[in-house]
């Protein structure tokens, strides 16, 4: 009896480390084909910053002279999956960019990545790319002058409108301005359904490119905060501490950078913030060494432009039910009219 008991927990151990994990980064064809740049916009603002003569060994957004300029561990696998880790990587290392411009004061401003699987062309729970997130988010804050709204306005369902996992099919995704930022000022039976908010705390970027190699991606994080990098993940799915330092078969996944480290013992590495919740790995982040699991290989960042904060006095301020922010009011008072 106690054989077979080892026969099967042996059978079920190698199933684990051998189930195929699927890509959350879709094909270059596919990705060009939603009119993202493969590897976009080589800005010129990269290149102009200016790199200290050396770097310090030690060094991480996360302690930065004694204080933590990071944003939450975020999950993308509740409250079911969803292959968005090309949101979750890219807005953390956002989310640090505005906690490191605004000095660490104030609550944690966190971006909603609801709005980006509702609205953005960059990806869906099926997979998206390393480039797009910032691209849309540019180019949206260009033509409305707005850009993503915060996880206030719009919580993660982790939906998108080809999800068939869990309620998704039941949910409505299509952009429109309640997929963008809402309330819910009461209960339906009391006459407060959801209204869409067409003025809303939101972030803007100016700028962002692509970039590779351990020396430029040195210089844009010591000089303006996390960026969000390309990895192989199916060397991670079990991990549960230490030094990852596999070699890479190819890159199908999304973290966050935000610094790096050096020790006698396992010399250069980087350290590195995933979207699999603080359940996983060192409270949701991984130690990855020089070269490993291909995370030198793709990389973006992006310039944070405007967005909302107290010490700016920039928010529109809303009724609890949303009136005097919501389209669909102004809408029916002009028909009164």
């Amino acid at each position: 009896m106690s054989m077979i008991y080892l026969i099967l927990t042996l059978s079920c151990i190698a199933l684990i480390n051998t189930r195929k994990r699927r890509s959350e980064l879709l094909p270059r064809a596919e990705v060009e084909a939603k009119g993202i740049v493969w590897r976009g916009n080589n800005s010129e603002s990269h290149h102009l910053l200016q790199a200290p003569v050396s770097y310090p060994a030690n060094f991480t957004w996360c302690d930065k002279d004694g204080v933590s300029y990071c944003t939450m561990s975020r999950n993308q696998h509740i409250p079911q999956y969803c292959g968005s880790c090309w949101a979750h990587g890219s807005m953390s290392a956002l989310a640090d960019r505005i906690k490191i411009a605004r000095k660490g004061k104030g609550i944690d401003i966190n971006l909603s990545i609801q709005h980006m699987l509702n609205c953005g062309n960059a990806g869906t729970c099926y997979g998206g790319s390393i480039d797009g997130p910032y691209q849309w988010i540019y180019e949206i804050s260009r033509q409305t002058g707005s850009g993503i709204s915060y996880e206030t306005s719009l919580p993660y369902l982790a939906c998108s409108d080809d999800s068939r996992e869990g309620f998704c099919p039941q949910i409505d995704t299509t952009c429109k301005q309640i997929n963008v930022a809402r309330t819910c000022g009461s209960f339906s039976s009391e006459g407060g359904p959801c209204s869409g908010l067409n003025r809303y705390p939101n972030a803007t970027v100016i700028d962002y490119g692509s970039i590779s190699g351990k020396t430029s991606m040195m210089k844009e994080i010591y000089s303006r905060g996390p960026i969000a990098c390309g990895i192989d993940a199916t060397k991670l799915l079990n991990f549960e501490g230490g030094l990852v330092s596999d070699i890479g078969d190819g890159i199908d996944h999304v973290v966050s950078v935000v610094g790096w480290s050096t020790d006698p013992k396992n010399g250069f590495h980087w350290i590195v913030r995933n979207s699999w919740g603080e359940y996983w790995g060192e409270m949701g982040f991984v130690r990855v060494a020089e070269g490993a699991l291909n995370i030198e290989e793709q990389c973006s960042w992006a310039v944070l432009g405007s967005f909302t904060a107290p010490e700016f006095n920039n928010q529109y301020p809303c009724h609890e039910g949303g009136d005097n922010c919501s389209d669909e009011i102004k809408q029916k008072l002009s028909f009164l009219e």
